[in-house]
């Protein structure tokens, strides 16, 4: 027997806030999706993005409540160059999204920036930066 990876699920508690969060980023989500319980987006590589409404997860698990404190939990989105994170990151701040960490080069080669979902899901924007030099 063996699993494969499939699919990233998320529980979120405005199903319309996070569509349209997720939607501004660029994932294919259904027309009709806001007011669904769940919801996939296929993802490059055969994966799915999964959205359940907390009211979905506690109708076979009553029990769930959401996690306390900060997300331990993050998607990162590659970019296409280092402008492209700027650029997205300004967008969806100006659409109203929570920004965690502005922009920046960091140390290990990347344009780095962190934005947070309607969750407090942190949402990883990145892009390599040119050697040295270039």
């Amino acid at each position: 027997m063996s699993a494969r990876f499939d699919a990233i699920g998320l529980v979120v508690s405005d199903m319309a806030a996070s569509v349209a969060f997720y939607r501004r980023l660029g994932f294919a989500l259904p027309e009709g999706a806001e007011t669904q319980g769940h919801v996939e987006a296929a993802l490059p590589g055969g994966l799915r993005l999964l959205l359940d409404t907390e009211e979905v997860v506690r109708s076979f698990h009553p029990d769930w409540e959401p996690p306390k404190g900060g997300g331990r939990t993050s998607l990162a989105l590659r970019c296409d160059g280092p402008a492209d994170v700027d650029t997205l990151f300004a967008g969806m701040v100006d659409a109203g999204s929570r920004a965690e960490l502005a922009p920046w080069d960091a140390v290990w080669g990347q344009r780095y920036a962190v934005l947070l979902d309607p969750d407090g899901n942190g949402v990883d924007l990145f892009a390599p930066l040119p050697p040295a030099g270039e």
